[in-house]
């Protein structure tokens, strides 16, 4: 974990806890969310649940996004609406690997990417979906960040939330999706996303 991250996301927490309770959820994100608390209510929760959860929320952000940094800028945005919500404390994990989930794959539709800073030699490593395993070059982890954000959104969430560990039964609760549809809908994203890649692939 980054100390630097750590201590940004410790000091966005401690905001949290003192802002009005807004009920706030992440777009797309179909975790079962009770009444909202009272105004001015502090979760009790919060600051454990961020540190049990912290490095698998950074860690799901970047394998859609293949930065560090911007996988921690994604923790900060999601642990803050976590914050803000009265997710049940049991929830609170499958809630929070949702919502890095739907940020991080809209982060990287909207192209607000920091490309050059990705680019530097000195960055550090990238992560990819675990269905690139074999991509070893930069430019190939590019392609395949970009053709994950031409994927259907409900796929392309499927696909990194079956590959970060959800069971077949979280991803059908997050997305919305039959238990029995799941497995069909990861399959199919693997395949489309090979052929976004070859469609897209430089001619020899």
């Amino acid at each position: 974990m980054s100390h630097i991250g750590e201590r940004r996301c410790c000091r966005d927490v401690e905001i949290a806890r003192r802002l009005p309770a807004a009920g706030l959820l992440v777009e797309g994100v179909s975790h079962r969310v009770s009444t909202p608390p009272a105004r001015d209510a502090v979760r009790a929760d919060l600051e454990d649940v961020f540190r049990s959860q912290y490095a698998r929320v950074v860690s799901v952000a970047a394998r859609v996004l293949g930065s560090r940094d911007q996988a921690e800028d994604v923790a900060q945005e999601v642990f803050l609406s976590f914050g803000r919500s009265a997710v049940p404390a049991a929830e609170a994990g499958g809630w929070l690997t949702v919502a890095a989930t739907h940020t991080a794959l809209n982060l990287l539709r909207s192209g607000r990417r920091r490309t050059a800073r990705e680019d530097a030699a000195d960055d550090g490593p990238t992560v990819v979906p675990d269905v690139a395993d074999l991509v070893i070059t930069r430019d190939e982890r590019s392609s395949v960040r970009a053709a994950l954000a031409r994927l259907p959104h409900r796929q392309a969430a499927a696909l990194v939330l079956r590959h970060s560990g959800l069971s077949y039964a979280e991803v059908a609760a997050a997305l919305d999706l039959s238990p029995g549809s799941v497995g069909t809908t990861v399959r199919r994203a693997e395949s489309v996303l090979l052929k976004e890649l070859n469609r897209h692939a430089s001619p020899e």
